[in-house]
């Protein structure tokens, strides 16, 4: 277990997982994951969730380890995603007098989950309710779809603690160093990114409370600068643009869509722009995404193929469809070599984005990029720079 303190009372039981290769079975977690979960130890004591299913028996060596002969009273269900309640059946089958506390929708869910009936053991609760344990108290705040629609947080009044689910969290183990922005925002974009004003409602309610640590189920706990972590949520879930820039995202069948794009990020760099740059048919999707909505500019660069798009880019716009992409600029680079489709079906999908400029002339390359395909570019930079 990772040596993590956060109190006396509240001590962490989670587990780190190295070896996962997709989260999700999407998305890559080179420095792995952790799966969260507290335990509140008072007059009363509190787990807070469970973990996943790969981690089962260390999750219950942790609990053990720190319930130090006790037994606990309630079992607290922000989540039912498998792999914070994988481990609801096995502790209530080990504590039989545990009560589980949630909300109704988790009590619909449990058993699409488990074939044992819990209703009877389920302290329901609703908004603003409160859960004594002794000198700690839990306030439950509901949170639907941050991202699933049976999500709440807890806030513990004692220590000023916000239990905040799946918010805050982010990708890599609790051992692993790295800088918290990028892999949260990773995170964020992929999972939670389509939710937007669900998670503006969330940090409404969160800005009334006097919080001064935040647990998230994955990913460290913040203790510090809490305003540089809610100040990145409020712009993520605004779909504000995090910084200037331009993401190149291309498609390229056999090299030379991939050389335009390259040259596209040329221009632009002369010209004193960020460019981010990403091959769709090898990079990672996830970093791709998470890029687009960081910069407040993107260029799609495809070939034409089966008189419509190489399917790595519609791949690409399907995501951004899905996770609410909006308020950006979008200049398009298209190759065929004898009927160029592409522009056209990108324009398709980026003409339904939220606010987004659509920007001209689109550069059209048929085969291979020419003098006059880099003017074109050069014109194309210039108006998505304006």
């Amino acid at each position: 277990m990772s040596k993590v303190t956060i109190s006396e009372a509240i001590r962490y039981i989670g587990c780190d997982d190295h070896d996962i290769d997709l989260f999700e079975s999407q998305y890559e977690v080179p420095n792995g994951v952790s799966y969260n979960s507290y335990l509140i130890v008072d007059d009363k004591i509190a787990i807070m969730d469970t973990a996943d299913q790969r981690v089962s028996s260390q999750w219950f060596a942790n609990l053990e380890e720190q319930l130090q002969g006790r037994t606990p009273d309630y079992l607290v269900v922000s989540h039912m995603e498998p792999d914070h309640a994988a481990n609801i059946a096995a502790v209530c089958e080990k504590y039989k007098d545990l009560q589980i506390v949630t909300n109704g929708k988790t009590k619909n869910m449990l058993p699409q989950f488990f074939e044992t009936d819990y209703s009877s053991r389920v302290l329901e609760v609703k908004e603003g309710d409160t859960l004594e344990l002794g000198t700690h108290t839990l306030t439950f705040i509901m949170a639907p779809m941050v991202h699933w629609p049976e999500v709440m947080v807890e806030y513990e009044s004692r220590e000023k603690v916000l239990f905040s689910a799946d918010g805050f969290g982010k990708f890599g183990t609790l051992d692993t160093e790295e800088d918290w922005d990028c892999e949260a925002r990773r995170y964020y974009m992929n999972i939670v990114g389509k939710y937007g004003m669900q998670v503006q409602a969330l940090l409404k309610k969160a800005a009334a409370l006097d919080i001064e640590k935040i647990c998230p189920l994955h990913g460290p706990i913040l203790q510090e600068d809490l305003g540089h972590y809610i100040g990145k949520y409020q712009i993520w879930s605004s779909y504000e643009p995090e910084n200037e820039g331009v993401t190149i995202a291309y498609a390229s069948i056999h090299g030379n869509t991939a050389e335009a794009a390259k040259k596209m990020a040329e221009i632009l760099e002369q010209k004193g722009q960020k460019v981010s740059v990403f091959d769709l048919s090898r990079d990672d999707m996830a970093e791709a995404i998470e890029d687009a909505f960081r910069y407040d500019k993107l260029i799609l660069a495809a070939a034409t193929y089966d008189a419509a798009l190489f399917p790595p880019m519609e791949d690409f716009l399907y995501h951004l469809k899905i996770k609410n992409y909006q308020k950006r600029k979008i200049g398009f680079i298209e190759n065929g070599s004898w009927a160029p489709m592409a522009a056209k079906q990108m324009k398709a999908y980026a003409e339904n984005f939220k606010q987004c400029e659509v920007v001209e002339p689109v550069v059209t390359i048929r085969s291979t990029m020419k003098d006059d395909t880099v003017a074109t570019m050069n014109k194309l930079a210039d108006a998505i720079l304006a």
